[in-house]
C-alpha cells in the first residue's frame, strides 16, 4: 500500500513539474522524412530507387526492364566497358541484333563468358554471350534471352 502512495505522489509531482514549464514557442512542426519518395535531408542522395517512377525518369525506365536484366542494371560504366572490351573482338556467329528481353534464335551460337571476365565482373559468371556487329549481348543460358547489351562508350 505504501508503494502505491509513493507512485501516486511521484506521478503528481511530475505533473506539477511539467505544468510549471513555459510553453515552447519556437518549436517547428515535424518535417516529412521523404518528399516524393526522396529523402528530405541535406546531403541525401538524389534519384534513388525509393523515388516513384512518376517522379524519376531513371526509375520509370527501370520499371520497364525484365527481371533478368536487373543483374546488369547496377553495373558501373567501367564494368560495362570491361565487358564490351573483353568480348567485342570475339567472332560473331550470324547477322543478327537484339535488345534486352529478346529470345535469340537457336541458330545463334552462344559462348560461355570467359573465366577472366567473370573474375573481373562477377555478375557475368554463368552467363553466355554473343557478339553482333557493334554490341555484345549477355544471354541467360536457360532460355537464350538477352539480359544485357553492351556497346562502345562513345564518351571515351
Amino acid at each position: 500500500m505504501r508503494m502505491i502512495f509513493s507512485v501516486l505522489a511521484l506521478a503528481g509531482s511530475l505533473d506539477a513539474a511539467i505544468a510549471q514549464q513555459p510553453p515552447a514557442t519556437d518549436v517547428q512542426p515535424p518535417q516529412p522524412a521523404f518528399v516524393n519518395g526522396a529523402l528530405a535531408v541535406p546531403g541525401a542522395p538524389t534519384n534513388t530507387d525509393t523515388i516513384p517512377a512518376k517522379f524519376s525518369e531513371k526509375n520509370a525506365a527501370d520499371d520497364k526492364l525484365i527481371t533478368l536484366a536487373y543483374t546488369f542494371k547496377i553495373l558501373s560504366n567501367e564494368e560495362r566497358q570491361t565487358i564490351y572490351e573483353a568480348l567485342r573482338d570475339k567472332p560473331a556467329s550470324a547477322a543478327f541484333n537484339a535488345d534486352i528481353g529478346v529470345k535469340l534464335p537457336a541458330n545463334v551460337a552462344l559462348q560461355p563468358v570467359p573465366p577472366g571476365l567473370a573474375n573481373n565482373v562477377p555478375q557475368t559468371k554463368a552467363y553466355y554471350y554473343a557478339v553482333t556487329q557493334d554490341r555484345v549481348l549477355l544471354v541467360s543460358p536457360e532460355n537464350q534471352t538477352v539480359v544485357g547489351v553492351f556497346a562502345e562508350d562513345k564518351a571515351r
